[in-house]
């Protein structure tokens, strides 16, 4: 990890993109108490947006209309800052940048928020210092973050095995549209784990290349999130969620994702999605609610700006 001599003078955006798991299966447990994983994760455009811009030292604003309750200033617990602190120091560079993270997704919410923040910061970064990181040391600092983050900073459909360390390319899949929509109650990820009951699911990979919208659905109706249920059970606003989801106009599958609350549409166009996303905004003005194309890649993501 090396630094250039021409980093960048102006001010880099990076869209931190929602990660959406289609399928999760818990396929184990491990000694040190993680547990094994399997998700075909994909990623909807809609996003936080992360700025970095020259500066005499390291600071961090939060705004947006998720901001609220995000820590902006503890290295310790901002994931933004803490990967900005990493990062230089494993470059061997001085942490120097205005970061102002404009949060649009809820926080807490099963679509990797926090980790695509942290994935955006890396690459923001990485770009604003003019650094030669190789991917693999990238990655391992992404590990470090989190268990979402190294999928994030990939930002492309993946089969997400292991902690969420092991990416292996998702199948080509077809056009799609996708309708998030989140209750507004924050759901804890260990506790999910920890209410989480049964078997362990043996492993159900996605390996054929769906030929369309509908296909997909059916190849992920064969599948399951093993963590719906338990999360369920903590937060019954999920359920309405879903009961919403699956009664809109031409869905195709609903299903939560992640560890929750966020839930999901599978729709064939993007006006199917719209069109539903307009409705149950309608119906419920304090749910969050976001129609999105499903993207391939997060890199195509032009990054909204205030």
């Amino acid at each position: 990890m090396t630094a250039d001599s021409s980093p960048c003078a102006g001010r880099v955006a990076e869209a931190a993109c929602a990660k959406v798991n289609l399928t999760l299966h818990v396929t184990g447990r491990r000694p040190d108490g993680y547990h094994d994983l399997e998700s075909l994760v994909v990623f909807a455009a809609v996003h936080d947006t992360l700025l970095a811009e020259p500066a005499e030292d390291l600071s961090l604003s939060v705004t947006g209309p998720t901001a609220t309750g995000l820590a902006a200033d503890d290295p310790d617990d901002n994931i933004v800052l803490k990967a900005a602190h990493r990062l230089a120091r494993e470059a061997g560079v001085a942490p120097r940048a205005r970061l102002t993270l404009i949060k649009r997704l809820p926080v807490a919410a099963g679509i990797g928020g926090g980790s695509a923040d942290g994935a955006a910061a890396l690459r923001a970064l990485v770009r604003l210092w003019g650094l030669h990181v190789p991917d693999t040391a990238l990655h391992a600092l992404a590990r470090g973050l989190g268990a979402d983050v190294p999928v994030c900073l990939a930002g492309r459909a993946v089969t997400m095995t292991g902690v969420g360390e092991v990416l292996t390319p998702a199948p080509a899949l077809p056009p799609a549209a996708l309708l998030l929509v989140n209750p507004r109650r924050p759901v804890s990820t260990p506790a999910v784990f920890r209410a989480r009951t049964g078997n362990f699911s043996p492993p159900a990979p996605l390996t054929e290349a769906p030929e369309t919208a509908r296909d997909l659905a059916a190849a992920l109706a064969r599948r399951s999130n093993d963590l719906a249920l338990p999360a369920r059970s903590l937060e019954p606003a999920i359920d309405a969620v879903l009961s919403a989801l699956e009664s809109a106009p031409e869905v195709l599958l609903a299903r939560m994702s992640g560890s929750g609350a966020t839930c999901f549409g599978l729709f064939a166009t993007l006006d199917a999605a719209e069109n539903a996303a307009r409705t149950l905004a309608t119906a419920h003005p304090d749910w969050w609610v976001a129609a999105s194309p499903l993207v391939g890649e997060t890199a195509t993501v032009v990054p909204s700006l205030p």
